[in-house]
This record gives structure tokens, C-alpha cells and sequence, in this order.
């Protein structure tokens, strides 16, 4: 069995799933304090990738942080705010995993589903 190849489908399977959709040709406005959590998540990843680290569970907490902030912060209204939630929501859960899941392989795939996430995230939104 390749867990390569099982992880990328998890992952396209979640982005298939994702009923987000462009605002007229558009990207939503998010507020700042989104933007800039959903930045800090991906520098947050960027780091524990490039020092090799393992220890998912602490990059969950860490990423966990950042979700606290953005949900706390959040000043979004009406339809960008309901398609902020489709990306969100499953980051969250991914998250979870990250902090929760013992099994190396099924940590891996949350980060690279999260990954998939964030790069969705920056496909439909941006800062005014």
C-alpha cells in the first residue's frame, strides 16, 4: 500500500469536496486578522517543514493559536463570511488531528490536507 498516494487522494477528495465559490469572478474581502492568521498558519507549516521536525501535535497547538485569533478577531459579515466558513471549518478539523492523532502517517495527511486548505484559502480571498 503507498501512503503517498492515499494521502493525495484524502486531499483531493477534501478539495473536491469544498463548496466554495468565487464572488462573481471575485475573490471574497476578508477582514485583516484573517488574513493574517491564515499567514501565520502557512509560516507556522513552512517552519516545522524546513527544520524536519515530527512533533505534530505541538504544530497543532501552534496552529490551533492562530484559528483561536482569526475566530476571536473575526469581523466578517453575510456571504464572505459563510464561504470563509467552508474553508475553515475543515482547517479546524485538521487541525485536531494534527493535535490528537498518534498514528505519523494520519498526521501527515491532516498537515498536507491543511496545506491543500490554506492554498484554497488564498484561491478565494484576499485583503481590501
Amino acid at each position: 500500500m503507498d501512503l503517498n498516494r492515499d494521502s493525495s487522494n484524502e486531499a483531493i477528495s477534501i478539495m473536491d469536496t469544498l463548496s466554495i465559490k468565487l464572488n462573481v469572478d471575485e475573490k471574497w474581502i476578508a477582514n485583516l486578522e484573517t488574513e493574517e492568521g491564515v499567514l501565520k498558519m502557512d509560516s507556522i507549516i513552512s517552519a516545522f517543514k524546513s527544520s524536519n521536525q515530527t512533533t505534530y501535535k505541538t504544530l497543532g497547538i501552534k496552529l490551533s493559536k492562530q484559528t483561536s485569533y482569526i475566530i476571536k478577531h473575526c469581523s466578517m459579515k453575510g456571504e464572505p463570511h459563510d464561504q470563509l466558513h467552508v474553508v475553515l471549518v475543515p482547517m479546524l478539523d485538521e487541525i485536531s488531528i494534527l493535535k490528537e492523532e498518534e498514528d505519523e502517517q494520519k498526521a501527515k495527511a491532516a498537515l498536507h490536507n491543511l496545506e491543500q486548505l490554506i492554498d484554497a484559502y488564498f484561491k478565494f480571498f484576499k485583503i481590501d
